[in-house]
C-alpha cells in the first residue's frame, strides 16, 4: 500500500486495550468484516484474546504506551488522538478511498449506512460503503421499550431527544462527536410514534414539539 515510503526495519508493538470496551468492540468488528482469519481466530466483541502486543487500561492507557513505545500502533478513540496530538494513519476504506479520520468521513459513514433495513436502527458503522466514508465508525444508541407502563415520562425522555437533535449539534462537535446526519434524525424520529402505552395509544405524535 506504501510502494514509495521508506519504513524502519523494526518490529511493530501493537497496542490494545486490556479491559473491555465499545472502542474494541467497534475495531474488532471492523476486523472481522476485512479478515476472514481474524473473525475465525479471534472474532469481534468488548473484550478479546489478542494473540499479540500490549494493553493498556482506557483510551488513556493505550494513548500512554503509543507515545511511549517506539514503532507502535494502537486504535482510540477519535477525541483522544486530537487530545493527545497523536499521529494517526490514512485508511483505505470499503471503496477503496484512503482517507483521515475527521468529522465529514464519520458523518459519510453514518449518512450511506443503510438505516432503514437496520431493526431497531442497530448498526455498526464499520466498513460502510462510500468514496468518504471512514471505516470504523461507531454510533450511540438509545433504547426504549416499545410498550411503555409510564407515558409521560417517556415522553420527557423523547422531549430531551428532540431538544438534542434540534440544539445539540454544537455541543456534540465541541466535544469531539459528530451529530447524526439530517435524514437519519428524521427517520428515527419517525419511529417514535411507534411506541404505545399499555393501552395501545401512541406515547408521541408529530405534533410535538422540542419546546413544549
Amino acid at each position: 500500500m506504501n510502494p514509495g515510503l521508506t519504513l524502519p526495519d523494526a518490529e511493530i508493538t501493537v497496542v490494545h486495550r486490556s479491559d473491555g470496551s465499545g472502542t474494541t468492540f467497534i475495531f474488532t468488528n471492523y476486523l472481522s468484516k476485512v479478515s476472514s482469519a481474524w473473525k475465525e481466530k479471534v472474532g469481534n466483541d468488548v473484550s478479546v484474546s489478542w494473540p499479540v502486543g500490549v494493553g493498556g487500561k482506557g483510551n488513556p492507557g493505550v494513548a500512554s504506551y503509543v507515545q511511549e513505545v517506539k514503532h507502535s500502533i494502537g486504535y482510540v478513540e477519535y477525541a483522544y488522538a486530537l487530545e493527545n496530538k497523536m499521529t494517526y494513519t490514512l485508511m483505505q476504506n470499503h471503496d477503496g478511498q484512503f482517507i483521515k479520520p475527521e468529522s465529514a468521513t464519520f458523518r459519510a459513514a453514518a449518512a450511506d449506512a443503510n438505516w432503514k433495513e437496520a431493526p431497531g436502527f442497530f448498526m455498526i458503522l464499520t466498513d460502510e460503503p462510500g468514496r468518504e466514508s471512514w471505516p470504523i465508525t461507531g454510533a450511540t444508541f438509545i433504547l426504549m421499550h416499545k410498550v411503555q407502563d409510564n407515558p409521560e415520562r417517556a415522553r420527557e425522555v423523547l422531549k430531551f431527544f428532540s431538544w438534542a437533535y434540534a440544539n445539540g449539534g454544537k455541543i456534540a462537535e465541541e466535544l469531539v462527536y459528530v451529530p447524526m446526519p439530517p435524514s437519519v434524525v428524521e427517520l428515527i424520529q419517525s419511529s417514535w410514534s411507534n411506541l404505545k402505552t399499555t393501552i395501545g395509544t401512541p406515547v408521541w405524535t408529530s405534533s410535538k414539539t422540542a419546546g413544549e
